[in-house]
């Protein structure tokens, strides 16, 4: 039986988001999490990470070197840490394991069991059920929501980072490796938004300039009314679409909220943008969602 079903397909279609228990077993959502327990373990830490602001020019300095690390690691497993997680020796003022944002954006690429996550028989009859043709993993990530200090995300849609053209050819899969609930920051989303286009891009600048990256057009605001929880247990996924507005809130609990996402995107007759912050390199062009 399809994991996936017609009226699945139908829902995820009129919602642009999809909530689905049961992709994971509770054994395979402990797996990733152990394994990025031993990742985390043997960070390294940026050293741009550990600049403290002093001077005008270490701001400048700190600003410049997070850019420069975001923007080349789409081919690479890297680090991103919560606000105010280091002192002003540049030391953690939290546990390390409690400091991290999210760790991508290649975990799909370079860690076997995200990767085998990634390409599962399920994920690929998702994929086939919902007609693409010849989809490919753009990024992934691992977000830890920390207790007590993982940050809200505000409203946006994945296409104003992943835009490509004709829009509608990114599909987000959020796997929760554990409850995502309304205490813990689960997903919000407004039913139906995929169907209004993007008002916001974020682009590359041109070469040699800072910032690295900028937006254009303005974030739209959205009543906070219309937004409808989509709280899911752990090993369920959430199917989001690249244009539906979806937020989560701060996690204000004592629990974290750990989940790997990854982002496909069907390439037939799909051009990337060139100005997107992700690119593919020579090390690790767009890989096929569908293995032989």
């Amino acid at each position: 039986m399809d994991f996936l079903t017609d009226q699945d397909a139908k829902k995820y279609q009129e919602d642009g988001y999809l909530v689905l228990d049961g992709l994971l077993s509770p054994a395979e959502c402990d797996e990733l999490r152990l394994r990025m327990g031993e990742i985390v373990d043997g960070m390294d830490v940026p050293q741009h990470c550990r600049i403290q602001f002093s001077t005008n020019h270490d701001e400048q300095l700190k600003t410049q070197g997070n850019a420069d690390y975001f923007i080349t690691s789409g081919d690479k497993i890297r680090f991103f840490f919560e606000k105010g997680v280091f002192d002003d020796k540049g030391d953690f003022t939290v546990p390390k394991e409690r400091s991290l944002n999210k760790i991508g954006h290649a975990l799909h690429a370079y860690e076997p069991l995200y990767k085998t996550a990634t390409h599962s028989p399920k994920i690929q009859g998702i994929a086939k059920k919902l007609g693409l043709k010849s989809p490919v993993i753009l990024q992934s990530m691992y977000i830890f929501k920390q207790p007590g200090i993982g940050g809200e995300v505000t409203p946006h849609q994945d296409a104003t980072f992943l835009h490509t053209e004709p829009l509608g050819r990114v599909m987000g899969v959020w796997i929760a490796l554990e409850d995502a609930t309304l205490d813990n920051g689960c997903l919000w989303f407004i039913p139906g938004s995929h169907n209004n286009g993007i008002t916001r891009r974020m682009v590359r600048t041109p070469e040699g300039t800072y910032p690295l990256t900028d937006f254009v057009g303005r974030e739209a605001t959205y009543d906070d009314k219309l937004f409808i929880p989509a709280p899911v247990k752990k090993g369920g996924v959430v199917l989001i679409d690249g244009e539906v507005v979806h937020k989560s809130e701060q996690n204000t609990s004592k629990k974290s909220r750990h989940v790997y996402t990854f982002h496909i995107m069907e390439s037939q007759k799909t051009q990337w943008s060139p100005e997107n912050w992700l690119q593919p390199t020579e090390e690790l062009p767009f890989p096929a969602l569908y293995t032989k």
